[in-house]
């Protein structure tokens, strides 16, 4: 790794490396290679009940011989000509590389041991032995066996490399992929404060940063998403005289940073940068350890190794889909790992001592795994851990064995009882869910390898971002709506005029939860801001370079008044539906600040983070002259239509934007129709009431003829429209009608896509054989329609 990327400008800490050959001689010049096989056909392959055995006695076996003596000085020499290099006494890292490890399709990451902050040349020497020795622990023995390797053919390379004084600052690990999604588009990048050992463990929560490769390349600020760790404990070096026979120990991280990022945005595009140069170096996706020196501050990359889940997949376009049909009580959550929902007994464990206790099937509970646990992990259906992140041992080792985990639960272990029945769902993005008893669900295929692409754009309604990378891999066109409420709702949780006028907020509960949740920004604007662009940025990242449509905030004053501090900003209002919502809200004195920070997200993503696939629409526009007062406000806050090619569209929703459509063109660049407002306007009905519900019906002539109506205009004016609703994939004459009036685009909720791709073929289909049929050629030769 030195050798090669150094010459990348890649920072990399120097070192040196015995040979496999040196490993080969080590057990050649002992004779061990009889006495190890001896030991090895003793082997229970079927239950494991004598690995514990087995493993010792060759470890011990290897730990009682000898380096050879041209090993021992070759080791002497680099060892004083790496310390020579520097004015102080250094300290290394002396770290095992097996020669079948790191492949493509198996990683053995964890498998062997590694030394840190070892200094002298006994010391070193000795770790070199405990490398050896590591070849044959329990893990690496099972690991081999289940893999097919033989074990006497896996030789060890031995790394010795000086250490980056990251107990000092901050270390951890970084994916050239969403290793939960196999997303190929993104850097993941992880970590902690003190040495990376407690992310590579799962030892602590840490923070995660998201950054986008594609405006990476183009000097953007592509980091598209942050989330803040707990970061509970800090690994560092012992003092010379503490902890003794220990060179490292974690001591409690203080409050204050925990509070903080580890790292600078400038520092999480470095590493970033370097992680591209490092998977285009490799081809392929890889997983990367980084630290930081906290004396020079310099960032330096320690290890490289590839993808082992996600590289190792096809790409067929078949999808299992989970659905929670009931909810029992919710009893622990945290980072889910898996996309699937399982159910099963509890079996709280403290130590792979405990390994008997676990029957196949059962759930594992326990603070944290390390890969003392790989050998029973292939019996369980799913680990639940206190700590840990999605980059940690138990949330890769869950990946490679198609299991489910929750981990960084925080308190698994003191709510879940032993031999408690359990239902977990990993479903729900990028969320673990543990609820008491066995809940049911329903499991579909969506299998989408036999339908070829339809003429009529076929594009996704979506509104959380944690969802947006699975849905990526569906055939699509990108997405046609992407609500807003959701975001706000579910991440930001506050009124936007609560933060706005925060000092004038008479609620003074509302404000101590404002500051909960605010604490860790400038200003309680910048909360608002940064989080709403983040959640836009990830599914404008997700879907780039196709259009991603964000419908601009469209609740109605009931639901914003549910929002933390919103009751003091909303009216009461007989039928909110018909009130004060969508475009009426944005240059109204009562909305028009929280408006601006909606355009200020949407400004930090196109222009900042160079997300320009995503157009603006604007919701509820009752009539053209308001059309024009939003457009102006826009353009107030920075959000010009047709500055850095930005789209602006609005929904054709009320009887008015049908009947002026021709003159909504002249200041809109495109139209997405709302079928369920647009039909109760239409035809007079509340749909939210219950007693004239059974009226409501996209089908009816009336809604129809408005769409129909709307769609002539678009293309007469030569402005983009679609469709964005259940209707078309429900009812295939629907779907039939929209391809007959010649739509552009139809958007589907995930679960719907692929019946609504099905009546589109087929209403594409039955055109194109009436239109045959319709042709015939004349006695002169001519063809005619």
């Amino acid at each position: 790794m030195f050798h090669h990327l150094s010459s990348l400008q890649i920072n990399i800490p120097d070192g040196f490396a015995t040979t496999a050959w040196a490993y080969q001689l080590f057990l050649e010049e002992n004779g061990l290679i009889p006495e190890i096989e001896g030991l090895l056909k003793d082997l229970d392959t079927q239950e494991f009940s004598n690995l514990p055995a087995i493993g010792h006695q060759i470890r011990t076996l290897l730990l009682q011989s000898h380096l050879p003596e041209e090993v021992v000085q070759a080791i002497k020499v680099s060892y004083g000509k790496l310390c020579a290099q520097y004015d102080l006494p250094i300290q290394v890292a002396v770290r095992s590389s097996a020669t079948a490890e790191d492949l493509p399709s198996a990683s053995f990451a964890g498998q062997h041991e590694s030394y840190l902050n070892v200094s002298g040349e006994a010391d070193v020497l000795a770790a070199c032995l405990q490398c050896y020795a590591s070849l044959f622990t329990d893990r690496a023995i099972k690991y081999r066996h289940d893999h097919g390797f033989e074990h006497l053919k896996v030789y060890l390379s031995v790394g010795i490399q000086k250490m980056v004084r990251s107990d000092l600052a901050s270390a951890g690990v970084c994916f050239t992929i969403d290793p939960e999604s196999g997303f190929e588009k993104v850097v993941l990048v992880t970590g902690s404060w003190g040495l990376g050992e407690n992310v590579v463990q799962g030892a602590v929560n840490p923070d995660e940063f998201c950054v986008f490769k594609p405006t990476l390349r183009e000097g953007k600020n592509a980091i598209i998403n942050k989330k803040l760790g707990s970061k509970a404990h800090t690994m560092v070096y012992t003092n010379p005289g503490e902890q003794e026979g220990r060179r490292i120990m974690n001591v409690e991280t203080p409050l204050a940073q925990r509070e903080r990022y580890i790292l600078e945005n400038a520092e999480i595009t470095q590493i970033a940068n370097w992680a591209l140069k490092i998977e285009e170096h490799y081809g392929q996706p890889m997983d990367i350890e980084w630290a930081k020196d906290g004396v020079t501050g310099e960032i330096s990359i320690v290890q490289a190794r590839p993808e082992t889940v996600h590289s190792q997949q096809g790409n067929a376009l078949k999808v299992h889909t989970y659905t929670l049909l009931e909810k029992g009580p919710l009893l622990v959550s945290g980072k889910g790992i898996g996309q699937r929902i399982i159910s099963g007994v509890a079996r709280i464990l403290d130590s792979p001592k405990d390994a008997a206790l676990l029957q196949p099937g059962e759930i594992l509970v326990t603070d944290i795994t390390t890969p003392d646990w790989d050998p029973i992990l292939k019996k369980v259906s799913a680990i639940i851990t206190n700590k840990g992140g999605r980059t940690s041992h138990a949330a890769i080792v869950a990946r490679e064995m198609g299991a489910l985990a929750v981990v960084g639960t925080g308190n698994a272990t003191e709510v879940l009882k032993d031999g408690q029945l359990l239902t977990i769902s990993c479903a729900d993005g990028q969320n673990g869910l543990v609820y008491a008893g066995k809940l049911a669900w329903k499991e579909e295929e969506l299998d989408f390898s036999h339908l070829a692409k339809p003429k009529t754009q076929t594009m996704l309604i979506l509104g959380d971002p944690d969802k947006a990378f699975q849905y990526a891999a569906y055939p699509n066109d990108g997405v046609g709506l992407m609500r807003l409420e959701f975001v706000i709702n579910d991440s930001i949780q506050i009124h936007p005029m609560a933060l706005v006028k925060y000092h004038e907020l008479q609620d003074e509960n509302a404000k101590a939860l404002i500051d909960q949740l605010t604490h860790h920004h400038r200003n309680k604007e910048d909360y608002f801001v940064e989080k709403l662009a983040q959640s836009i940025a990830t599914i404008a990242a997700a879907f780039y370079p196709k259009d991603v449509i964000v419908r601009m905030s469209d609740f109605k004053t009931n639901e914003y008044a549910n929002l933390i501090g919103g009751r003091e900003f909303e009216p009461v209002e007989e039928n909110p539906m018909l009130g004060f919502r969508g475009a009426s809200r944005y240059y109204n004195s009562r909305y028009r600040e929280g408006f601006g920070l909606e355009c200020r997200a949407m400004k930090m993503v196109r222009d900042d983070m160079g997300l320009t696939n995503v157009k603006v629409m604007i919701p509820f526009c009752r009539t053209v002259a308001e059309g024009e007062k939003v457009l102006q406000m826009m353009a107030d806050y920075g959000l010009q239509r047709g500055h850095n090619g930005l789209e602006v569209y609005v929904m054709a929703e009320i009887p008015s934007n049908v009947l002026l459509a021709r003159e909504f063109a002249q200041h809109f660049d495109g139209f997405s129709i709302g079928s369920n407002d647009l039909t109760q306007l239409t035809l007079g009905i509340d749909r939210d009431s219950s007693i004239v519900s059974d009226l409501f019906d996209e089908n009816n002539e009336a809604p129809k003829a408005m769409i129909s109506m709307v769609i002539k205009a678009a293309r007469e004016t030569n402005t983009k429209i679609g469709l964005c609703g259940q209707a078309p994939s429900d009812f295939p004459q629907f779907a039939s009608f929209l391809v007959e009036e010649g739509i552009d685009s139809i958007s589907f909720n995930p679960d719907a896509l692929l019946k609504g791709i099905e009546n589109i073929l087929a209403a594409e289909e039955s055109r194109q054989s009436r239109f045959t049929e319709q042709v015939r050629e004349e006695p002169d030769g001519r063809v005619l329609a």
